[in-house]
C-alpha cells in the first residue's frame, strides 16, 4: 500500500513547532542571529536541530545569511533559514547586527510569542515580523534536511488562488496579539502546517533535473517508489517488486532512484526501516523484538547488528540515551 512519502518523514523525525517573537521595530535596525544550534537548548530543549523562519505582518525589509547578499522580502512573504544558518534580518542591505542572546531569557515564564518592540533612530518604515522555529530530529535518517537549501522563500500575495498561507498569517497574528489559552498550541501547530505548505511550495517549483530526496519525490517513477516503500517498509522489497509496481524496468528504476536519491532502492530502505525502528525505540512502548519484526528484520540479533551499523550504538542502549535525553 502507497504511503504519503513526505507526511511519514515529517512525523518520523518529530517536527515541533513553535513561535517565539512577535516584533515591532522602525528606523534604522539590524538584527543578527547566530548559528540556531547556539539557541538549542533556550528554544527547544532535546531537539537535534532547529529552523528558523519569519513571515512579514507589514512592511518592507531584507533578509540574508550572515556575510551573503541579502533579498528584499515584504508583507506576505515567509522566509525560512532550514539549514539554522546565521543570519540577518536589517532595514537596509548589507548591514549586520549582534546576536543577543538575552532575547531567550524568560522564555519559559510567559505565554509565547514574547513581544518584541524597537525604536531606532534612522529612515527606516514600521515593520511587524512573527519569528518561530521548528525542531526536527537529524539521526539517524532525516532524508529532508540534505535536500534543503540555505534560505526558502514563500511569497502570498491578494489575490492568490492558493490563500492557504494568508489564512495561516491572518491566525498567526491574531493569535500572538490576543494571548489567548491554548495560543501557544494553535501557534505551534500552525507552524508545522505553515512549513508543510512551504515545503510544497518548494517542490512544486524545482526543476525536472533537480537531485536529492525532494527531487525524487516529485519525479513519477521514483515518488511512487517512494511512497510504496514508506507504506510497508517491512514488507520484503525486491527492485523487480518495485520496478514492476511503478511501472519501469529493473535497471531503469535501480538507475533512476540512484541518480535522484543518491543511495539504491535498498540501501535507502534499510536507512528507513532503521529511522522508524530508532523512533519506535524512543517512544519506549515495545519490546525490541516487536521494533525489529515491525522493522522488517526476521531475527532481534539481525535487526540489532543492523542498527548498531547504522547509529553505532545498540538498541537498548539508544533507547535508554533518548529517554534520558
Amino acid at each position: 500500500m502507497a504511503a504519503d512519502a513526505l507526511s511519514d518523514v515529517l512525523r518520523s523525525v518529530r517536527l515541533t513547532g513553535a513561535a517565539f517573537f512577535h516584533v515591532d521595530i522602525e528606523g534604522a535596525w539590524a538584527a543578527e542571529t547566530a548559528a540556531v544550534k547556539d539557541y538549542i537548548p533556550f528554544v527547544m530543549p532535546g531537539v537535534e536541530h532547529l529552523f528558523e523562519y519569519h513571515f512579514i505582518v507589514a512592511g518592507r525589509c531584507w533578509a540574508a545569511i550572515a556575510g551573503e547578499p541579502a533579498i528584499s522580502i515584504e508583507q506576505g512573504d515567509i522566509i525560512v533559514f532550514p539549514q539554522g544558518d546565521a543570519h540577518v534580518m536589517s532595514s537596509s542591505p548589507g548591514m549586520r547586527g549582534h546576536p543577543e542572546m538575552s532575547l531567550f531569557e524568560g522564555a519559559n515564564s510567559t505565554q509565547l510569542p514574547l513581544p518584541f518592540f524597537r525604536r531606532e533612530s534612522g529612515k527606516g518604515d514600521p515593520v511587524q515580523l512573527i519569528c518561530g522555529f521548528l525542531g526536527c530530529d537529524v539521526r539517524p535518517f532525516n532524508p529532508i534536511l540534505a535536500a534543503l537549501p540555505k534560505l526558502i522563500k514563500v511569497s502570498e500575495r491578494l489575490g492568490q488562488e492558493d490563500s492557504w498561507l494568508g489564512e495561516f498569517m491572518r491566525i498567526a497574528t491574531t493569535e500572538s496579539k490576543l494571548k489567548r489559552p491554548g495560543g501557544e498550541s494553535v501557534l505551534s501547530r500552525m507552524s508545522e502546517l505553515m512549513f508543510v505548505e512551504v515545503l510544497r511550495r518548494y517542490i512544486s517549483s524545482l526543476p525536472d533535473s533537480q537531485t536529492g530526496w525532494l527531487g525524487g519525490l516529485r519525479d513519477r517513477y521514483v515518488g511512487a517508489a517512494l511512497n510504496l516503500l514508506h507504506g510497508d517498509p517491512s514488507h520484503q522489497w525486491t527492485v523487480d517488486e518495485l520496478a514492476m509496481k511503478v511501472g519501469l524496468s529493473r535497471s531503469a528504476l535501480g538507475e533512476r532512484f540512484t541518480q535522484l536519491i543518491g543511495h539504491s532502492p535498498m540501501q535507502y530502505l534499510t536507512s528507513w526501516r532503521i529511522q522508524t525502528a530508532a523512533r519506535a525505540l524512543a517512544n519506549g512502548a515495545d519490546n525490541i523484538a516487536d521494533v525489529a519484526a515491525r522493522a522488517g528484520y526476521g531475527s532481534e540479533a539481525a535487526f540489532s547488528r543492523a542498527f548498531k551499523r547504522v547509529t553505532g550504538i545498540a538498541p537498548a542502549k539508544y533507547r535508554s540515551a533518548r529517554r534520558s535525553a
